[in-house]
Parts: structure tokens; sequence; C-alpha cells
């Protein structure tokens, strides 16, 4: 049976089809602003490291080689903390029972949105120069200054590091045991498998891609950290971002700040393809 708008179409002439703009057309604002905001200024970067010279100077000096090994080991070693710190609180978290569970969890998801610096802050109240534990220490022994000063040393980075970074590995951690069978450790209970084994033989193996994913996330990010650097106060932690911000706003040498942030992009983008690649075999 004809439709009524077949049946009031004049005789002779084709139903009018609606003509839609290609595919092509609705790309074309978000790919201009990206060009625009992004790729724009990354090339302007690219050029300007491209200097006669700026390459060679730059990867020759030493302080670019120091910075650049503090800046990986800084970040591998975080990142191993964070695993090893991150995997204990999930687990206990997520089988452990105890009051105020729910409310932890919770707070880890806020936690995520706290910036670096304000970690670094609260730790400069509690282990600073002037702060808490060292108040405390001249206060017992009449000593005129405290023992802690470590926060403006390398280990002082990764303590504020590994502290920040964790919730990152624990997010992923507790999605992957909400959807871990129950069965499964009850069965290995029932057997008279102890709580080690159980995390060893049971939990461990399942949580591989969680972990293998929040830890690829935590090295992109301890790779490109700049504000805990900075606020601890660690002059002798010369990392790539602190680099990069030494030669561009101290010694206004652009093309060696560019060919610095270079190479620390491209160590970025090596990394998150492994991110990338490791959270599509993890399934996130």
């Amino acid at each position: 049976m004809a439709s009524a708008v077949d049946a009031a179409a004049p005789v002779g002439r084709a139903p009018m089809t609606r003509r839609t703009a290609p595919v092509w057309v609705w790309a074309l604002p978000p790919v201009a602003v990206l060009a625009l905001v992004f790729l724009y200024p990354l090339a302007l970067v690219v050029q300007e490291s491209l200097a006669p010279g700026a390459h060679a100077d730059v990867l020759a000096s030493a302080s670019f080689r120091e910075a650049l090994v503090t800046t990986v080991w800084l970040a591998v070693a975080s990142t191993a903390g964070c695993l090893v710190l991150g995997f204990v609180l999930a687990v206990v978290i997520a089988f452990v029972p105890f009051p105020g569970g729910k409310a932890v969890s919770k707070f880890i998801d806020v936690f995520l949105s706290f910036p670096s610096f304000l970690i670094t802050l609260a730790l400069l109240f509690l282990y600073g120069t002037v702060g808490m534990a060292n108040g405390l220490w001249t206060d017992v022994t009449g000593d005129p200054s405290g023992p802690f000063r470590f926060l403006t040393t390398p280990w002082g980075v990764l303590l504020a590091e590994i502290t920040y970074f964790t919730p990152f590995v624990v997010r992923p951690l507790l999605a992957a045991f909400s959807q871990m069978e129950t069965a499964q450790l009850e069965v290995a209970s029932s057997l008279g498998a102890r709580p080690l084994r159980i995390v060893r033989q049971v939990i461990l193996p399942e949580a591989l891609p969680a972990l293998a994913a929040g830890g690829s996330l935590v090295l992109v990010l301890c790779l490109n950290e700049f504000g805990i650097v900075l606020f601890t106060g660690a002059k002798g932690v010369t990392t790539l971002p602190m680099l990069v911000y030494g030669k561009a706003i101290l010694e206004s040498d652009y093309a060696a700040a560019c060919v610095v942030a270079v190479v620390n992009v491209a160590l970025s983008v090596g990394l998150y393809a492994l991110y990338r690649g490791v959270s599509r075999r993890a399934g996130a």
C-alpha cells in the first residue's frame, strides 16, 4: 500500500531524498582545531630543534645524558614502587573486609583528580626542613635542626611520585578484582591453601593484565612529571622536563630546549603506544 506521502507526490516525479554532507566535511572542524592548537605548535618545536648543530650539541652534553638517565631510573623505580604498593592496597581493599572499605575505594577515585603539587606540598609539611617531623624532633631532643632532609634528594622525588601515582595502579586492579569469581578463592581456601599462596597462584595471575596496563600508564606519567620535581626543591635532580624548563626559561636557549622536548615527546609516544597495546590486550 502506497503511503500518504507517495500519494501526494506529483505523478512522474521521484520522491525527494534528503541530501547530506560527506562524512569528511564533519571531520574538518575538529581536525582544524587540533591542527591549530596542537599540531602547529608541535611543528614549530620540531622546526626549532632542527637548528644547525642543536642536536649534536645537546645530545653530546653531559647534562642531557644525566637528565635522561635520571628521568628513566626515576620513572622505572616509581613504577615498580607503585606496582608493589598498588597491588597490596588493591588486594586489601578488595578481599579483606574492614570498616570503611567502600569509602577508601571511593577516595581513590577522588585522589586521581588531585594535582601532583598538592601531594608534594603535603609531604613538605610533614618531612620538609621545617616540617612537622623535624619540628617534633627538635622539640623532643632540643637539637637545632631535625634529621629529615631526604625530600630534596632523588629519594624524596621517588617517594612523592610513588605516593601520587599509586592510585593509578589501584584503580584498574580494583576493576579487575570486581570481575573475579570469588569461588576460585573459596576452593583454594577449602583445599588448605594459605593466604600468601592464594595471592600468588590465584589472584596475581588474574591481576597481571591490569598491572601491566596501570604500570604502563604510570611509566608514561612519571616520564613527563614536572611539578613534583619542582616543588620538592631537589636541586640536584634534573629530569628531561626540568632540563627543558632550564634551557628555555633560565638560559633562553630555545633550540636546545626544543631538542630535549622532542626527545621527551618521542619517549612518551613510544611508551603511550606500549600502554595502548597493553590496555587493548587487557580489554581496558
